[in-house]
């Protein structure tokens, strides 16, 4: 049902994610976060992307106002530049750009000014947290997002360390209406053996909607050829949940 490996090269195993068709969360920018430094790299990783079965990337650079202080213009600026240059470069992928908003008082603020979010699909925002410790602030902050009529995805919720003390946090954000992003590294244990076993959990749990890549530089797109991600990738796409498609 899933096609996981190209037929065309069986001696190398090379896996193929066609089936996701998109994804929607990366940092390939050039020189705005911690993702692509400059535009010859950012090609790179495109091709690298397409190499893997993707045919649409929504890139999502970080919005983090104590590191990354990006806007909605700068990240605009951006893709056009990176969208030249791939047309230039003659590559067949859709480019599309959104952010990767980190709930801080900064993002408080811009949603209650009405501050326009960039968003992928219809609606989706996507969101992290601290991995440190809990945010007293993020049910408050998310609900302002929905009653601006935004759908908060939860970028990799197995990457919050201390919610595996707290599973039933997890409960609470899907009870009120959150998406949950998977990062497909995690299924390799890229992170470490803690984020694997929770996105296991996770998967379990029917939580998942989305898969991303997260797709920093090369080390990650390396990452993606692991055929460790492949079972638990294949049982979560037999779910039915997983929207990467219909983006």
């Amino acid at each position: 049902m899933f096609k996981l490996f190209s037929r065309s090269k069986p001696a190398t195993g090379t896996i193929d994610l066609s089936v996701l068709k998109v994804d929607m969360h990366s940092h390939l920018l050039p020189g705005i976060d911690d993702g692509s430094p400059d535009i010859a790299t950012s090609l790179s990783l495109i091709k690298g992307m397409m190499d893997l079965g993707y045919t649409k990337l929504v890139t999502t650079p970080h919005i983090m106002w104590d590191m990354y202080k990006n806007t909605n213009e700068i990240i605009s600026q951006k893709l056009q530049v990176l969208r030249e240059a791939v047309k230039t470069e003659g590559l067949n992928v859709e480019i599309n750009a959104a952010a990767e908003y980190f709930l801080d008082d900064y993002v408080a603020g811009l949603i209650k000014s009405g501050t326009p979010l960039l968003t992928f699909g219809e609606n989706m925002v996507l969101v992290e947290f601290s991995m440190a410790y809990p945010s007293h602030s993020l049910k408050d902050i998310l609900f302002d997002m929905q009653m601006q009529n935004y759908q908060p995805v939860i970028a990799h919720p197995e990457r919050y360390l201390y919610l595996d003390q707290n599973k039933g946090f997890y409960e609470e954000l899907k009870d009120i209406g959150c998406l949950f992003q998977l990062n497909l590294l995690s299924l390799g244990g890229y992170y470490g053996k803690s984020p694997q076993e929770l996105a296991l959990y996770l998967i379990k749990k029917g939580h998942y909607d989305l898969i991303g890549t997260d797709l920093h530089g090369f080390r990650h797109l390396e990452g993606l050829r692991n055929p460790a991600i492949i079972a638990p990738m294949l049982k979560l796409l037999e779910s039915g949940k997983i929207r990467n498609s219909q983006l």
